[in-house]
């Protein structure tokens, strides 16, 4: 049994003051016990909730999928099966249950071969769906790529080109979802990160139905359009001192009233290094100009920064959390974090219990 008198010896809050709309004036981060996903993470890993059952995805380079109680007690962890089969990987990186049961995913696939005698690849971002929460899946098809413009001579180390990591949001009236994708392609106006978008009754027939927004518009196609990115490049990915926002995981806040954005931030050396983890705010997914400019909430870190929902009664997930979350990194928890409203003072002990049944 956890001594909960250790848990508060062993908080330590990191405040972080912002301006931005949404209220949010404070974000914290409080020191909790370790918790870790069920299986290797190298992506976002998107959750959901089928009555009391709560389930995660995990991915490197294939999904895996685990079941439990909460986010705390995850076990009976599976590979998930497509029903084709691609030449490269699959990271699933967003789902969404949708009204009738059905379970919507889409995935950061990396085709190999695309420079030949190096590892670099192009990512891009395909569909699928699934009747059994996710351990089976039809693959819908490829629905965002970047223009045809890959340069084997980049100095990143992984990417030539190509759009991926990413996450995604449907809106409240459920007319569109949103993509929010990682771009490695064009000026330095089209990379960093980026919004596209596809109606939500086009969900089962997806290819050819996202579009990009562009100089203000939504009318660049999902597959081989160009867009504006919203936080763009500083320094090319192309170079080996990069400096740019990536990997976007965006969810719903109840307690601000507002979507939040966290993102990883890549700057001025070689090996892709993690520079920090920036947080924005907007209340409009349909206006990509009103995210706030992104405020660093962590020096250094690591890849994949994500928060879970600690609300069971709520179904909180990945993409809908409340004033308290689980904060992840790579897969790996060790902070609760606390969203305050202006006025709000933070807390000093963390709620959450680290995981305790793992399989």
């Amino acid at each position: 049994m956890l001594d909960k008198r250790k848990i508060v010896s062993c908080v330590l809050g990191i405040l972080v003051l912002l301006s931005a709309t949404c209220f949010a004036q404070n974000v914290v981060l409080l020191d909790a016990p370790i918790v870790e996903f069920p299986s290797s993470t190298d992506s976002n890993s998107p959750c959901h909730w089928d009555g009391d059952t709560f389930y995660i995805f995990n991915s490197q380079g294939h999904p895996f999928v685990s079941s439990g109680s909460d986010q705390f007690h995850l076990s009976n962890t599976k590979r998930c099966e497509f029903d084709n089969t691609v030449n490269g990987g699959r990271w699933i990186e967003c789902t969404w249950k949708a009204d009738d049961g059905t379970l919507y995913g889409w995935y950061h696939f990396e085709p190999r071969g695309i420079c030949p005698g190096s590892k670099l690849t192009a990512p891009k971002i395909g569909a699928a769906k699934s009747t059994d929460n996710g351990l089976h899946w039809i693959d819908l098809g490829i629905v965002i790529e970047a223009p045809p413009e890959i340069d084997c001579n980049a100095k990143n180390g992984f990417f030539a080109g190509g759009n991926g990591d990413f996450c995604c949001m449907l809106d409240k009236q459920k007319r569109f979802m949103y993509f929010f994708i990682s771009t490695y392609t064009g000026n330095l106006d089209e990379q960093g990160v980026a919004v596209a978008r596809m109606a939500w009754i086009h969900r089962d027939n997806p290819v050819g139905k996202v579009w990009k927004y562009r100089d203000g518009k939504w009318d660049s196609p999902g597959l081989g359009g160009r867009v504006t990115a919203i936080f763009p490049a500083q320094v090319s990915w192309m170079r080996e001192d990069a400096d740019a926002f990536w990997g976007p995981a965006v969810h719903w806040n109840t307690h601000l009233g507002c979507y939040v954005m966290l993102l990883n931030r890549t700057r001025y050396k070689p090996g892709w290094p993690q520079e920090g983890i920036y947080i924005s705010f907007s209340r409009d997914l349909g206006d990509p100009q009103s995210w706030s400019k992104p405020k660093k909430i962590l020096d250094g870190g690591s890849w994949y920064p994500q928060v879970i929902g600690l609300d069971t009664s709520a179904k909180e997930t990945d993409k809908l959390v409340g004033k308290r979350a689980r904060f992840y990194m790579h897969g790996r928890s060790k902070h609760e974090i606390v969203f305050l409203r202006e006025g709000e003072k933070p807390p000093s002990a963390t709620t959450s219990a680290p995981q305790t049944e793992q399989h």
